[in-house]
């Protein structure tokens, strides 16, 4: 993405003069414009990732790219391929606010780190934070040299709590709104654990059943001579047809599964699954709670931190990930950026119930909207821990009927077996 340089005024009339990346030259004057700045001078810096390049470069560090064009990896200037990821972002963060808050400076803490730290990934990331901040990049600015990191949210954040002089208060409030997000993954990952092991069991049984239990019948049943129930028919054509072509169904599947994944993947079945999952009468409800939650949470956080509310409302609906939703959104903030207030624009998006836009207007009508998107956070935060609860209860009864009726048939099927040839063999 291109560097441009700027020189602007701000609001008092003070010179301010710093870099920023933006896909085009209107893209840069919209984002300033969003900043409260006036543009006085504004320049592409062409060759201005030359120098670090042929850096990198006489390193032996070369970059590759993933098919959304972000790197899969980072290269560290002090050699060597590091896999640095988004799970990186909060370790290092808090171990960054540890030291800011006692007292150490941005620079100095990272130093510290780079020094000191025990785990490897984060010492080697600290020591190429390091590298640049020595060269004379502020933090925001060194931090945008890791995508797979620090995504433009954070960054934009560190940005405004160095410009206003309150970095520690906003890694503090970012810290908490990564912890929030983590836990909900977590919560997410431990109500899908429990449906799964008891799908596995349940298979496991179906094929103990299949493959063990029903052959040695079979055998027996044969030995004794005699029609076979149409229950006991049914498994046996079941066995056989697994036995016969289950390797080749179970290839197919995969090949589909794989397919139906690589699509899913593309913008366009992101799109046409993203509209299934807003049919479906519980999942609908969730996915529009998780919006509500994404969009209050991550809202409150970037106005807290001194983030104009354009610029905040273009960040907020990137982290919306329903495609329906953010198309939505995106709706809903270019009629913002026309003069219309958030609770008059957002009920066309059809995702935020009419509590949640009585809210919205209350805190806009009487100055407090962070404090009232914390109390939609608050609450919908609940509701989507009460709505996994749910799903897991669901899912799990589900599997364990699905797996008593499939039992019980099998059972049935061999008690009328037995009794059908122990009463043909007793005539």
């Amino acid at each position: 993405m291109p560097h441009f340089a700027y020189t602007a005024k701000d609001r008092s009339g003070q010179a301010v003069r710093d870099e920023l990346q933006a896909g085009s030259r209107k893209e840069a004057l919209r984002r300033l414009q969003a900043r409260g700045l006036k543009p006085v001078k504004l320049a592409e810096k062409k060759e201005s990732a030359k120098p670090r390049a042929a850096k990198a470069k006489a390193k032996g560090s070369t970059a590759t790219k993933t098919k959304s064009g972000e790197n899969a990896f980072s290269f560290s200037r002090r050699g060597g391929r590091t896999p640095y990821n988004r799970s990186h972002r909060l370790p290092f963060l808090q171990a960054l606010y540890d030291l800011t808050s006692s007292g150490l400076s941005a620079g100095e803490a990272i130093r510290l780190l780079a020094n000191r730290i025990k785990e490897p990934t984060l010492k080697q990331l600290s020591g190429d934070i390091w590298d640049r901040l020595s060269e004379g990049d502020t933090l925001s600015h060194a931090l945008q040299g890791f995508p797979t990191i620090f995504d433009e949210s954070t960054i934009s954040l560190l940005q405004a709590g160095e410009a206003t002089g309150n970095l520690n208060d906003t890694l503090a409030r970012l810290i908490e709104h990564l912890s929030e997000q983590r836990e909900l993954r977590r919560q997410l990952i431990n109500a899908l654990t429990y449906p799964l092991f008891m799908t596995v069991v349940a298979g496991g049984v179906i094929l103990f059943f299949l493959f063990f239990l029903l052959p040695r019948l079979q055998s027996l049943l044969d030995a004794l001579g005699g029609e076979l129930p149409w229950s006991t028919q049914l498994l046996v054509n079941v066995s056989d047809f697994t036995l016969k072509y289950g390797l080749l169904v179970i290839a197919g599947l995969v090949m589909l599964g794989i397919s139906f994944w690589r699509w899913r993947v593309t913008e366009a079945g992101r799109w046409v699954t993203d509209q299934w999952s807003l049919r479906i009468p519980l999942l609908s409800s969730f996915v529009s709670s998780q919006t509500v939650l994404s969009f209050s949470q991550t809202l409150s956080v970037l106005l807290e931190n001194g983030i104009t509310t354009v610029e905040a409302l273009r960040m907020t609906e990137k982290q919306i990930g329903n495609r329906v939703h953010r198309a939505a959104f995106d709706e809903a903030t270019d009629r913002i950026m026309e003069g219309e207030s958030l609770s008059n624009a957002l009920p066309d998006t059809k995702c935020f119930p009419d509590l949640v836009l009585d809210q919205l207007a209350v805190g806009e009508n009487t100055g407090n909207v962070v404090p009232s998107l914390k109390k939609i956070a608050t609450t919908y935060r609940r509701a989507v821990s009460d709505q996994l609860n749910t799903f897991t209860k669901v899912i799990a009864s589900g599997v364990l009927l699905s797996v008593f009726l499939f039992v019980g048939f099998i059972a049935f099927a061999m008690v009328s077996a037995i009794f059908t040839l122990s009463s043909s063999f007793s005539m």
